[in-house]
């Protein structure tokens, strides 16, 4: 029987991973109250549905919730902490994530891979799932990307792979991974965290209960990171230039066996991406996957939307969709990683917190100049002046617009934002979705 069976159960904050969380309570026998600081006449008509379910309806704050009175709390990443929340946990009330129920409650244990990092996670977790796939393992891709493993427990897997994020990190308990990954820290989320040191602490948590007989993947060289993996006791295998799997100039190593892996004939480009590549080599470890099947997936995966993607070539100009970058360590390792000499970039959003001190480095080596959108735009204008031409622009489309006037034949056109989207767009998804589309009407434009 489940040890939900019976309790009662507050599922705070209402998205893919809170629905998730409810519905698996609500199954495995839980009194459950979902509660949300929207009023209940605000939430999506899913959310309304789950009264129909079983669960107890509580909108408009959490005071009515009654935290305090609740056998277990689970709370979705997106809600940081507040006063009640903290008062339930002075008084004992144990608090975890979805992530963490999920894998308290699998019905068939299977191995886990976690993928976690500020930048390159996604298309790691989607590069892992399609190996495994590919020598026939069934497997299970979600977590920060894609379903929640909430909604899958009952199902029989041979791995799990899942992206994790700092905020998923932060309430965890039993999570175990077989292969922790953390492929990077660099700054992010500073407007929830208290400094680098405690950002990093959370996305380190993924390594805290791993024992001998596990994996931590890390960058070669990163004390950040090194320091992290070492919270846990697995053995530590490091990627990048000189490490256990060696990112060379020609050819992806794995030093320990002599299997070379050549990027020419890789379908993802970028030195970042030839990074990810070797990341996902090396939690391959435990699972002996044929490096055939590793070479022909690797020839065929071409990433992920809205990841420097290529749009269109117009005029000898080359725009690429970078959404995703939505820090500035990851707009800045898009811009780097172009293979073109010179890009013009669009930038800008809301404001996270960080230093734009590193976006200015990159725009003085690549950038052909700079266009700023959104609320970040004068602090970004103000960190990067000198670096390159700065111009502004009032929407996606008159940045497109503007882009192509700077741009010259042989450049690129790079959005890749350094912010989050909520100042104009609902995610990063539509951002990037506003930007092809500009793309493509000034393409047809130029071929009419």
């Amino acid at each position: 029987m489940s040890e939900l069976a019976g309790k009662n159960v507050v599922v705070v904050g209402l998205g893919a991973s809170g629905m998730s969380a409810a519905r698996l309570c609500l199954a495995r026998g839980a009194r459950v109250t979902v509660n949300d600081a929207k009023p209940v006449e605000a939430w999506s008509a899913a959310a309304r549905a789950l009264a129909s379910e079983g669960a107890t309806l509580v909108g408009g704050g959490h005071r009515d919730a009654k935290l305090g009175a609740a056998d277990l709390i689970v709370i979705s990443p997106g809600v940081p902490s507040f006063a009640e929340l903290r008062a339930a946990e002075k008084m004992g009330v144990p608090v975890i994530g979805e992530v963490e129920l999920a894998v308290r409650e699998l019905t068939h244990v299977a191995p886990i891979v976690a993928i976690g990092g500020t930048n390159g996670k996604s298309t790691t977790t989607a590069l892992l799932g399609a190996i495994f796939e590919a020598a026939a393992l069934r497997t299970f891709v979600g977590g920060n990307f894609g379903e929640p493993l909430a909604s899958h427990v009952d199902e029989a897997f041979d791995v799990i792979v899942l992206e994790v994020s700092s905020f998923q990190m932060e309430r965890v308990e039993r999570f175990k991974p077989k292969v922790a990954l953390l492929l990077n820290v660099t700054p992010d989320h500073l407007d929830r965290y208290d400094g680098m040191a405690d950002y990093a602490a959370a996305k380190g948590n993924a390594f805290r209960m791993q024992t001998a007989d596990d994996l931590a993947v890390i960058p070669v060289n990163d004390a950040v990171v090194d320091r992290e993996a070492r919270r846990g006791r697995a053995r530590v295998v490091t990627f990048g230039p000189g490490g256990d799997i060696d990112v060379r100039p020609d050819a992806v190593v794995d030093v320990s066996t002599g299997e070379s892996y050549a990027r020419a004939d890789f379908a993802l480009t970028g030195g970042h991406n030839a990074l990810n590549v070797a990341a996902a080599l090396a939690a391959l470890a435990p699972f002996n996957v044929a490096p055939a099947i590793v070479r022909n997936v690797l020839s065929t995966f071409a990433g992920l939307d809205h990841r420097t993607a290529l749009v269109a070539e117009i005029a000898g100009v080359r725009y690429y969709d970078d959404s995703k970058g939505t820090n500035v360590g990851a707009s800045v390792t898009a811009l780097t990683g172009l293979v073109e000499p010179k890009a013009v970039l669009i930038a800008g959003g809301v404001d996270k917190g960080g230093s734009y001190g590193p976006l200015a480095d990159a725009l003085r080596a690549k950038g052909r100049a700079v266009v700023l959108i959104g609320q970040a735009s004068e602090l970004i204008a103000k960190a990067v002046e000198g670096a390159a031409p700065i111009t502004r622009a009032s929407s996606m489309d008159d940045a497109v617009r503007k882009a192509r006037e700077l741009a010259r034949a042989g450049d690129a056109v790079l959005l890749s934002p350094a912010c989050s989207s909520f100042d104009m767009f609902r995610d990063y998804k539509h951002r990037g979705d506003a930007f092809v589309r500009a793309v493509l009407e000034l393409r047809a434009e130029s071929a009419s």
